[in-house]
């Protein structure tokens, strides 16, 4: 068992990460990137008697526990059993479905206990805390609630199981379904067995509804809706912004440092979400995110776009340390905000680009893109034109140093290439005519700087002769095509360098932190990609399920790989590492006429 065989539950506002025994371990609120009023993951220090950080239902001996999703939804039930033979059956979820005509996702989470044999005893444990750790919160109680004095805001437990037995941490026999609603501090409106009740039903029906609107393939279903599904927690809603990953500070490795806050907006890895997402037909992500992209491109007016915003779209993320958690394991620190907002990432305007395309050609959209958002989107374009070739800290985010990197020019290129696409959609031959020559002027830059003519290969920057997993990309892209033998000899020195038997590194030497200690998962997939175009489907297929051996019991992936021990490493889940899995299922999947 892993340290995160965890379960998320969400509604596109607020999620929770649940461990195997029904234990609400990390989640922050009033959003994502808010202040964890779960936060055991990170371990608080100078704990009393009952940690804090959490919520745990449990039974007063209990003996064994497992967990599951109800079918195509982020609704857990855990099955909690004692020593003699009683069982509890716990749903948890995060209230989402339609009311009112619009979408009903409160700051708010859910809980339904139902006996199901023997006379269990309950024990409830609902500890939050506030300023990062710092301090539990302060609480007080009426007939049927308890308040929790909570920054920013407070919350409120309403529930029909006896108060007194859970403000005094007493264990009580259940005999009847309870039900727990820890939302907003106003009180609750109807009678809370029957609207809870009706609200899980709700929330069902409408994950169902969601999920059967994907083209999914034939080939690993239940895998690729649970990482859609998860993708899709990864959103928050009401601004359109999707995170790298619902946590912070795991670390990339054990004891490394390499510990990141990623509950925020990165422009690259929300650009493969979405991508992952359109190949599956979720345009209401792609609709969302273009919402966000055009307030971030408004705002920039022309100028520098950052790596990352707030899910809020607030540009200023500083990094400081949470001194009140030990971190993962206890290994620290532990990160609020971070540093790289303040980077040079030219990679981004290529993605902002990338993402809007499919909004002039698709039909579909409630608002397919106009001229005037052509307009808008050509002063991104612009800034890519601008800036190819000139040096940046890289996708991987070096903080220590610059390169001219190919990864980045290769994003300027497809820009200037899809801008040229778009103007050709919308008949403005001139506009077409610009893009299409600045694109020719960026891939014959990078055919010349970054083309090493003794190794005849590509380099992974103007000039260098690294190798970087990154390169593989050139397909995606579509600047090399698989059979060209630039690109046949670049992917067998990528091999030869950066595989490590099951897994792909990103890098191979030094960095801030020295060399690399765990393999990162969505270079895997890149790798598998690459196998099954250049015609090595039997390998592809074969190291593909090697990925799905590694799947958390929930069905996801962090960040990263031990390549030695095979153990997870890094924030979880990554919506990087789900986008694999969805595009690798796409790509080496048998076709549906397979069954006909």
């Amino acid at each position: 068992m892993s340290g995160l065989d965890l379960w998320p539950i969400g509604n596109c506002q607020v999620s929770a990460l649940v461990d195997d025994a029904a234990g609400f371990i990390w989640g922050c609120q009033p959003r994502v990137d808010g202040d964890p009023l779960f936060c055991a993951l990170l371990e608080p220090k100078d704990q009393d008697t009952a940690p804090r950080g959490l919520w745990r239902i449990s039974l007063e001996t209990q003996n064994s526990a497992s967990a599951r999703y109800i079918k195509n939804t982020p609704i857990l039930v855990t099955r909690l059993t004692d020593a003699d033979g009683a069982a509890i059956d716990v749903y948890d979820f995060c209230p989402r479905f339609e009311r009112s005509g619009r979408m009903y996702r409160p700051v708010a989470f859910v809980r339904v206990v139902r006996p199901v044999s023997g006379a269990p005893r309950l024990k409830v444990d609902l500890d939050p805390a506030t300023d990062w750790g710092a301090a539990a919160a302060e609480r007080t109680s009426g007939t049927n609630h308890i308040r929790y004095l909570l920054k920013p805001q407070p919350l409120r437990l309403t529930t029909d199981a006896p108060i007194i037995h859970l403000l005094e941490g007493r264990s009580f026999r259940i005999e009847k379904d309870l039900h727990f609603f820890l939302g907003p501090d106003e009180p609750f409106v109807g009678n809370v067995t029957q609207v809870l009740a009706t609200m899980l039903h709700q929330t069902a029906d409408h994950w169902r509804d969601w999920v059967r609107g994907l083209a999914i393939p034939l080939e690993w279903q239940r895998t690729v809706i649970r990482a859609a599904i998860t993708l899709k927690l990864c959103q928050h809603e009401e601004t359109g912004a999707i995170v790298a990953a619902l946590t912070t500070s795991i670390p990339e490795a054990a004891n490394s440092g390499r510990n990141w806050d990623y509950r925020y907006c990165w422009i690259r890895d929300a650009y493969y979400t979405v991508q992952a997402l359109n190949r599956l037909g979720a345009l209401d992500v792609l609709e969302g995110y273009l919402s966000y992209l055009r307030n971030i491109v408004d705002e920039a007016r022309g100028g520098h776009i950052q790596p990352l915003y707030a899910v809020s779209g607030e540009p200023k993320l500083e990094e400081r340390i949470a001194e009140r958690l030990t971190g993962y394991r206890g290994m620290g620190p532990v990160r609020i905000g971070n540093a790289a907002y303040t980077q040079v990432q030219h990679d981004a305007y290529g993605q902002i680009v990338l993402s809007n395309t499919h909004a002039f050609f698709d039909e579909r959209l409630l608002r397919k893109a106009t001229a005037e958002d052509f307009v808008s989107l050509e002063r991104v374009g612009e800034r890519a034109w601008e800036t190819y070739d000139q040096p940046d800290a890289g996708l991987w985010e070096f903080r220590t140093r610059t390169s001219v990197h190919t990864y980045s020019s290769v994003m300027s290129w497809a820009a200037c290439d899809r801008l040229a696409n778009i103007a050709r959609e919308l008949g403005i031959g001139e506009r077409e005519a610009v893009w299409r020559e600045r694109a020719d002027a960026v891939r014959a830059s990078i055919e010349e700087k970054a083309w090493l003519p003794d190794a005849q290969r590509f380099a992974a920057t103007f000039g260098g002769g690294e190798l970087d997993a990154s390169l593989l990309q050139l397909l995606d892209m579509r600047f090399l095509a698989a059979d060209d033998p630039r690109f046949v000899a670049t992917f067998e020195a990528v091999e030869n360098g950066l595989r490590r038997g099951e897994h792909m590194l990103r890098y191979a030497s030094e960095d801030d932190f020295g060399l690399p200690e765990t393999a990162f998962n969505f270079c895997t997939f890149w790798l598998i990609e690459a196998l099954h175009l250049v015609g090595r489907g039997d390998e592809a297929r074969a190291l593909y399920g090697k990925m799905l051996e590694r799947l958390t019991p929930a069905g996801l992936l962090s960040e990263d790989t031990d390549f030695e021990t095979g153990e997870l490493w890094g924030n979880y889940p990554q919506t990087y590492s789900l986008v694999g899995i969805i595009n690798c299922a796409g790509l080496l999947s048998r076709p549906w006429t397979a069954v006909r």
